[in-house]
């Protein structure tokens, strides 16, 4: 998908800046040495920085890595004062999410199937409206599945989304079955000839293994119906709920076969942290971040600007 500007300034940056408020707030409050770029650096400022770091939900294994590291440059004098230590530590913040960052690619043969996860309440539908409207402004015809078929609200939401962009959705009543939708869906973009059909499944929760299930059940009918599909599976996590979302992806990767992650609310929480520790424990892309409500508030991830917005002040 399209990728805004990448410069301090532009529209990327200025929307991650502004979407990591909150965790950079906590950063700033708990480090302030580091946070005016002044100082020495010494013990209690690098404890301080760790605190902050598993505060901000990075993950209690990435802070101790991380303060481990700086702690050993400071001891061979290579971080001379706090401005060193906020630079190493952005390198350091760039370099785990760099492998990370993978933008989803659609590519023939059509259609492209995006299967997209995750449980109730962490944006999922409207996850798949701001994708499909980047998807048609690059010229991509989208077809639109309502399979999750076990809340009303679910399928109305994404027809509401069709209707505003002009996307075809196709669903039928509540509580149909989920991979009959899912057929249908398929056979209508053959007929129409749709590039990408994304598909919305129910907000299973993890621990529900017979939701899972239906989960599996709905990737072998998009097998049958395109050979390989789906292409993609794509999580949808809220950064909002910390390391239970860490606990969520553990579980759907192993279930439902996640290729991506799109990270939502970052603009609504302290712990934007958690891409670090999404980043390390699922090792896969990180495709989209997401920080606001407006469909250009969903951006393609970059870990350089990402490290830079986060740490912006630091």
């Amino acid at each position: 998908m399209t990728r805004q500007s990448d410069t301090p300034g532009g529209g990327m940056f200025s929307r991650l800046k502004a979407g990591l408020s909150k965790t950079r707030e906590l950063l700033l409050m708990n480090v302030g040495a580091v946070a005016r770029g002044i100082g020495p650096v010494d013990e209690n400022v690098l404890e301080q920085l760790e605190e902050a770091l598993i505060l901000a939900d990075a993950g209690a294994e990435t802070a101790q890595e991380y303060v481990g590291a700086l702690r050993a440059a400071w001891r061979r004098g290579e971080l001379p004062d706090t401005e060193a230590l906020r630079v190493r530590l952005r390198g350091m913040v760039a370099e785990t999410l760099a492998p990370r960052m993978i933008p989803l690619s659609v590519v023939p043969p059509y259609p492209f199937v995006v299967l997209v996860v995750g449980v109730n309440g962490v944006g999922k539908t409207t996850t798949i409206g701001k994708v499909a409207s980047g998807l048609r402004l690059e010229g991509h015809t989208v077809l639109l599945a309502a399979a999750d078929t076990f809340r009303a609200a679910a399928i109305e939401q994404l027809q509401q989304w069709g209707e505003r962009l002009g996307i075809a959705v196709v669903a039928q009543r509540q509580g149909s079955d989920p991979g009959a939708v899912v057929f249908d869906a398929l056979q209508a973009a053959a007929r129409r000839g749709s590039t990408d059909v994304i598909v919305d499944t129910a907000g299973r929760l993890h621990t529900k293994h017979n939701l899972m299930a239906e989960l599996d059940k709905v990737r072998r009918v998009c097998g049958r119906a395109v050979p390989g599909a789906p292409h993609e599976v794509i999580l949808v996590l809220d950064a909002s709920t910390g390391s239970n979302g860490v606990v969520q992806a553990r579980e759907f990767r192993v279930h439902a076969g996640v290729t991506g992650v799109a990270l939502t609310k970052l603009d609504g929480t302290a712990k934007g942290g958690i891409v670090l520790a999404v980043a390390r424990e699922l090792g896969v892309p990180v495709r989209w971040v997401g920080v606001g409500e407006s469909a250009d508030d969903l951006l393609p991830f970059d870990a350089t600007i990402f490290a830079q917005a986060l740490l912006e002040g630091l």
